[in-house]
């Protein structure tokens, strides 16, 4: 069985956490693509990124621990997908307005 990953509940997410996380271009090139997908979300390594594999391992990690993405286990692949429920629920608009700006 694939290992479960922990994930904040949505009262532990904070804004600074967020922030940071989105911050980086890399993690929030990821976001917006997993943004273009819908709920589903998709799997971790199906979304092209300029970097290796430790270093998109280290990007998802910052991710999911901040509370911007859910890791689950699919098979033998790790589904990601974007909280997005839980940040619109603590942060009305945040999450639209970074998905908006200009690059």
């Amino acid at each position: 069985m694939a290992e479960v990953l922990p994930h904040p509940e949505r009262s532990e997410i904070q804004i600074e956490s967020v922030l940071q996380a989105l911050a980086d271009p890399v993690r929030l090139r990821f976001v917006r693509e997993l943004a273009k997908l819908g709920c589903d979300g998709a799997p971790c390594g199906s979304i092209d990124l300029p970097v290796t594999k430790s270093t998109r391992t280290h990007h998802l990690r910052i991710l999911r621990e901040s509370g911007v993405i859910s890791v689950r286990p699919e098979g033998t692949s790790r589904i990601s997908t974007l909280r997005r429920d839980d940040l619109d629920a603590l942060y009305p608009g945040l999450l639209d307005s970074i998905l908006a700006a200009k690059r």
